[in-house]
């Protein structure tokens, strides 16, 4: 004998099939939630540590600008020390030149010469004195012109003058203060010591 299903299978089949099909679009759904919910917190891990990383960079770059406007500061002050000490050292070495140029004096002007004034400007020497003779003021042009420490005198004029019932010659005469070398500067003086 034949048996007959008479119940509704064909239902039960599509309602299995359906509901399966629901169950398997819940996962799906689930999971591809998970995964975009992962996707994000990954990509916010990565922005978050990221934006650390911006944040330490900015942090160091302003101490390095601080550092770098240090270092320039301490550059403008170095440079301005340096110019002052070029400065003082450039007046020491100037200071000892009134003393040159006055020993100079003392050893290149021969007798019969009297100085009315000395004056220094600068590198320049202005003289006027009286001379018994126009030779004399040529003795002290060539005196000059030998000395270590002046050069270049020049006459800027020659006047005859009467002074205390005695005819003289009044003369003008430039010339330059100059420095020597090293071991003329040394030769100069050790002569001088020698002839003390």
């Amino acid at each position: 004998m034949m048996r007959i299903n008479l119940l509704p299978h064909r239902e039960e089949k599509r309602k299995a099939k359906r509901q399966r099909f629901y169950v398997l679009s819940g996962l799906i759904v689930v999971l591809a939630g998970l995964i975009v919910f992962l996707g994000y917190s990954v990509i916010g891990g990565y922005i978050s540590n990221q934006e650390a990383r911006n944040a330490f960079l900015k942090a160091e770059i302003a101490v390095l600008d601080k550092q770098i406007a240090e270092i320039k500061r301490l550059r403008e002050q170095t440079e301005a020390l340096l110019s002052r000490k070029q400065i003082i050292e450039s007046l020491q070495g100037d200071r000892a030149e009134a003393v040159h140029l006055l020993n100079e004096m003392a050893k290149q002007v021969p007798e019969g010469i009297y100085l009315k004034s000395l004056k220094q400007s600068g590198r320049g020497i202005q003289m006027v004195g009286y001379a018994q003779s126009n030779a004399r003021v040529s003795t002290l042009m060539r005196n000059l012109e030998a000395s270590p420490w002046i050069e270049r005198p020049q006459l800027v004029e020659i006047k005859a003058v009467t002074v205390g019932r005695r005819r003289i010659s009044e003369f003008s005469l430039n010339a330059t203060m100059t420095r020597p070398a090293a071991t003329g500067g040394k030769a100069a003086a050790a002569s001088g010591a020698k002839k003390k």
